[in-house]
């Protein structure tokens, strides 16, 4: 199962590629977040999220999967995370290019993304240029950081892929996860890798792939 990003979508190209890479280890199922292209309802940015996923994998179980790996990217990616945390259903957890924790404005781009979520202006571009609905207000309460829930998560084997060049996040977003969680776990850094679905190869995709059905043998 594939989630993407904020203001992503499984329709874009780069979602569509790394589906179709995917789908070489095994039955893939992309959908789209609340708010977020043909779903109706407003974004929570990482919060409410986690109920679409669970919806998704019970979509999965009554489809006649046996076994179900959540694969996420970005914002997907800390949904991923919380999701095996607090909700039971995935049996294996990628998360790419995810943060640790909330609030993060250590970056430009991350920067440009919380004017987004907070001003007026930035919600009306987001919903005319990307087809993404944001709900208006703040986090209250404020959700478990994917940190913490990261913790929650094991017996499930846990994955996290982050790269180097990372112009959202920095390692040490993913140094977090990596720490707060417990065995069975991984921590791959790739050199020269951006972020999220845009700069995923599909050598690492592949790599991904592997990396599930060989927890699923």
């Amino acid at each position: 199962m594939v989630a993407h990003g904020f203001t992503g979508s499984w329709r874009e190209r780069p979602a569509r590629r790394i589906v179709h890479v995917l789908s070489a280890y095994g039955g893939v199922i992309a959908f789209d977040f609340r708010g977020h292209g043909r779903s109706g309802g407003e974004s929570t940015v990482g919060d409410k999220e986690i109920l679409d996923v669970a919806a998704a994998v019970r979509h999965a179980r009554a489809t006649g999967y046996r076994r179900v790996a959540v694969v996420g990217f970005s914002m997907g990616a800390a949904v991923a995370v919380r999701h095996a945390g607090l909700c039971e259903g995935a049996d294996a957890v990628v998360a790419v290019s995810g943060p640790a924790r909330w609030y993060y404005r250590g970056t430009k781009p991350m920067r440009q993304v919380h004017w987004i979520i907070e001003q007026p202006l930035g919600r009306w571009a987001a919903r005319m240029a990307k087809r993404t609905r944001i709900a208006v207000g703040r986090w209250d309460p404020i959700p478990m950081p994917p940190h913490e829930a990261a913790a929650l998560i094991s017996p499930t084997p846990l994955l996290i892929v982050h790269g180097d060049a990372d112009a959202f996040f920095p390692l040490d977003h993913a140094r977090q996860l990596y720490e707060g969680a417990r065995e069975p776990k991984e921590l791959w850094i790739e050199p020269g890798y951006g972020h999220a679905e845009s700069a995923a190869t599909p050598e690492l995709v592949r790599r991904i792939g592997k990396w599930i059905s060989s927890n699923f043998s």
